[in-house]
């Protein structure tokens, strides 16, 4: 069976980057205790563990206990990493990690992750794939220079998730130069930039595996 490798090695960092941010929001939800949330939204980072004023980590539970909603989110984080990276080329790989990542995001895993979840599914479900529809849409020259890049975008892409991350929960090194507003509004520039670079990488990968594949039919 073919194997796209470089779709895989994509699908499977972004599946451990959403286990590993429900896992982080998890502990952060056992640290509020066994308290009631006021609703299906809540602060995963209560007032108490709070490292700056818009260090909240928003999330949604379907589960009425911080302690029982963080435990969950841990074991669910796990999974989704488990799977991510052990069974994610699997005949229904991308189908059992979005449903664990939806599960994950229903306790308290966080918003942010659901839509890397979704973009990990889609690339997972491309691994054992001839590409036909992107080998059509993307011109030989173009997806030469992507191919070329795949590795070192997807590299960029993780360190500007874990700054993400870093600034969401700490404000730190914003916080040493901005005030807090603005390096708020600064999260927000880098999230997006994230998101950006995030499909690059899926997109570049695609390249990579198109130009392998044309290697070995050549």
């Amino acid at each position: 069976m073919r194997t796209n490798h470089a779709i895989r090695v994509v699908a499977a960092t972004l599946g451990v980057l959403v286990g590993l941010a429900g896992i982080d929001h998890g502990i952060f939800e056992i640290l509020q205790g066994n308290a009631r949330p006021d609703g299906l939204m809540i602060a995963a980072i209560g007032p108490a563990q709070r490292f700056w004023q818009y260090g909240e980590e928003t999330a949604l539970t379907i589960i009425p206990n911080y302690l029982v909603t963080g435990i969950l989110a841990v074991v669910f984080g796990l999974l989704v990493m488990t799977w991510s990276l052990v069974f994610i080329d699997r005949k229904y790989g991308s189908g059992v990690l979005m449903l664990l990542s939806v599960i994950l995001f229903l306790v308290g895993g966080g918003f942010a992750p659901i839509f890397m979840a979704a973009l990990a599914s889609l690339a997972a479900s491309g691994i054992h794939q001839p590409l036909r529809f992107w080998r059509a849409v993307l011109p030989g020259p173009l997806r030469r220079l992507l191919a070329k890049t795949w590795l070192g975008t997807l590299v960029v892409f993780v360190i500007a998730f874990v700054a993400s991350v870093v600034i969401a929960i700490f404000g730190w090194p914003l916080t040493a130069f901005l005030e807090a507003g603005a390096a708020f509004s600064a999260l927000y520039s880098l999230a997006y930039a994230t998101l950006g670079l995030m499909a690059l990488a899926v997109l570049t990968a695609i390249a990579r595996d198109i130009q392998i594949q044309d290697k070995g039919e050549g």
